[in-house]
């Protein structure tokens, strides 16, 4: 494939609007993904599903349920036709009750904080028993990480103890986290249209915060007062807000502090909410005269081949292409040690920053129409030049799914074609049909951070 030679270049970058309100997934939809699993652990003969949740790892029963614990532990646990039971601290006990999803609720106080009191709960063992595992129960067991070997399971240990001595030496207990999670077609893989309207909604508010931060960031301003720009509204995070510039930007992951920003410094940020991630680094600098001798060359060496190898894997996008393509196509163009791409080019996401990803080496694992997925390509150089990063969100529909998207969400569908003209005109970057940009800086790359409307193009 032939593509034009990366230049930086003056570009106007235009406002793609605001979101109205957030969508809300229909109540109903609980009650139909938790019949759709009940199916696939019926298909894998599971007689239980237990799905545990904390405040880090709650997207799989937040996507099931609707409720995610807050400060506390929660477990979910299902039968093939028994309602739904949930089992809840002290503190979570009336949010649960408030799920759509209708559940039989228990206290179990071991779910809550140090010292609080524990004198109202039954033992987990009788609340398991009452329902329904016990000897010879097949159990499918879902934290948040599935392992290839199924019988190594990451929810605490105490919880996995008191399962396998419900169930027995005839029984079974197993990490089942792939039949939400599978890259290929995990149930929290392949969204509906409400599902990626809702994913449009956060992309369009955290690249927004993100291009504002960008058009506000000044030498001597602090990193904190320039993390406000992002406008965080208090809608919960999918990552901790980074922020960073100078030494500790080469972490990449860091909190934001109080140091003054400086011209001529490194500078990275990221801004995740439920179903979107923004990120964006480079360099506090006007130009390539403001950054340290030896690096000026920072775009030759690094961002424009880097944003050729982007361009592409964006260009080979759509549905029924293959993971290992895409790597393939940043293993030849970014190959060398000095990029030093070491995480999987391109993953999937969801309420989750990173869900699973269906990029590695020879992976046949093919895109499918709703998954979304994170551009997510990081050169750690660990060099001078430090590192330069797109990270927006997009999504694969086929002529269906896009059918049903602009009949249903008119204004979310007329920002994805715009981003999808910026992205062809003023980029150079085509894309297939069934590619759906869901974030308004759409692959936009300021290398020199201080002139945001100074990007990367391929168009001539």
């Amino acid at each position: 494939m032939t593509m034009a030679t990366p230049r930086l270049a003056t570009v106007d970058l235009p406002d793609f609007g605001a979101p109205g309100p957030r969508p809300e997934l229909p109540v109903e939809r609980y009650a139909e993904r938790v019949a759709a699993l009940r199916a696939l652990a019926d298909e894998r003969g599971y007689d239980r599903l237990v799905v545990y949740a904390d405040r880090e790892h709650s997207a799989n029963l937040a996507f099931l349920t609707g409720f995610d614990p807050r400060f506390e532990e929660a477990m979910l646990v299902l039968g093939p036709d028994d309602p739904p039971a949930i089992l809840v601290g002290n503190e979570c006990w009336g949010t649960a009750g408030a799920a759509p999803l209708a559940m039989e609720r228990h206290l179990f106080q071991d779910f809550s904080l140090p010292e609080q009191p524990r004198d109202r709960s039954r033992p987990l063992a009788e609340l398991l028993a009452g329902e329904g595992i016990g000897d010879g129960s097949r159990v499918g067991v879902l934290g948040w990480k599935p392992h290839r070997d199924r019988s190594r399971i990451e929810i605490p240990a105490f919880i996995v103890d008191e399962l396998r001595r419900l169930t027995g030496t005839s029984g079974l207990v197993e990490n089942a986290n792939d039949l939400l999670v599978n890259p290929q077609d995990g149930l929290r893989i392949i969204n509906d249209v409400d599902q990626l309207a809702a994913f449009e909604h956060a992309s369009t508010r955290t690249s927004t915060g993100v291009r504002r931060l960008l058009d506000g960031l000044r030498p001597g301003v602090t990193e904190a007062a320039a993390v406000a720009l992002l406008g965080w509204d208090g809608t919960p995070l999918s990552c901790h807000v980074m922020l960073t510039a100078g030494p500790r930007a080469t972490f990449g992951l860091l909190s934001p502090g109080d140091r003054p920003i400086g011209r001529g410094e490194p500078f990275t940020t990221a801004f995740g909410i439920w179903g979107a991630l923004t990120c964006r680094a480079g360099w506090v600098a006007e130009d390539e005269r403001d950054l340290p001798e030896g690096t000026r060359d920072y775009v030759e060496r690094l961002v424009a081949p880097y944003f050729g190898a982007v361009a592409e894997w964006y260009s080979a996008l759509h549905v029924g292409q293959r993971g290992g393509v895409l790597q393939e196509i940043i293993d030849r163009r970014l190959g060398d040690p000095f990029f030093g791409i070491g995480l999987n080019p391109g993953h999937q996401l969801h309420l989750d920053e990173w869900v699973s990803s269906p990029v590695w080496r020879g992976s046949e694992v093919e895109l499918r129409s709703g998954m979304a997925m994170q551009v997510d390509i990081i050169p750690a150089t660990g060099t001078p030049w430090f590192t330069t990063n797109i990270e927006d969100g997009i999504a694969l529909a086929d002529e269906g799914l896009r059918g049903e998207f602009e009949a249903g969400y008119p204004e979310a569908w007329r920002r994805i074609q715009a981003r999808r003209a910026f992205m062809r005109d003023a980029l150079g970057i085509e894309l297939h049909p069934d590619v759906l940009p869901l974030s308004s800086l759409a692959a936009a790359l300021p290398p020199f951070l201080l002139r945001p409307d100074r990007v990367m193009t391929l168009a001539s």
